[in-house]
């Protein structure tokens, strides 16, 4: 069976989503790809242990500790290529950004390729479907440019402020 949940967070409710006891969402109210990869109805139950461990997970983190990812069992649903983006997210360090072209260079290298666009990988970043905890948040373009983000840029700019990142270097794109 797949369920949903809710949290109340400072940036607005989530809505948590798993299936055997594994996290397979966690989405803004609003946010582009809503329950993209979900192609089944979600029965609302509170009473899972993935909800409970996850909602303690987020309530340490807006709290401002830095819990680790690995303490939940995700299970974001994705084509390998996104699998292998949304890895390379869960190793950016809390406080930290990183680039769409560095992610690309790192998923070239793994592949064997020369060169890898830094558009796709802004397409498997952008659906991404366990925000906040796989930190999608944190990728920035090349110039400082702080787009791309599925739940509007200035929850990005909330969750980078929050992790203590010195936003005054980026910009909001026209």
């Amino acid at each position: 069976m797949y369920y949903k949940t809710n949290y109340n967070s400072p940036i607005g409710q989530l809505t948590i989503a798993a299936h055997n006891n594994s996290l397979i969402g966690v989405w803004l109210e609003g946010q582009k790809y809503f329950q993209g990869s979900i192609k089944t109805e979600l029965d609302f139950n509170d009473n899972i242990e993935v909800f409970q461990r996850t909602k303690a997970w987020l309530d340490r983190y807006f709290r401002g500790e830095k819990p680790e990812i690995s303490e939940l069992s995700l299970a974001p649903i994705g084509n390998d290529f996104r699998q292998n983006v949304w890895k390379i997210l869960c190793e950016i360090p809390y406080g930290e950004v990183i680039t769409y072209g560095d992610i690309a260079k790192q998923i070239a290298k793994k592949r064997g390729l020369l060169h890898m666009s830094a558009q796709a990988i802004g397409g498997a970043v952008g659906h991404n479907p366990i925000s906040i905890i796989i930190p999608c948040h944190r990728v920035v373009g090349a110039n400082g440019n702080l787009t791309g983000y599925a739940g509007g840029i200035n929850t990005k700019i909330k969750l980078l402020e929050h992790e203590k990142v010195d936003i005054s270097r980026f910009f909001i794109p026209a």
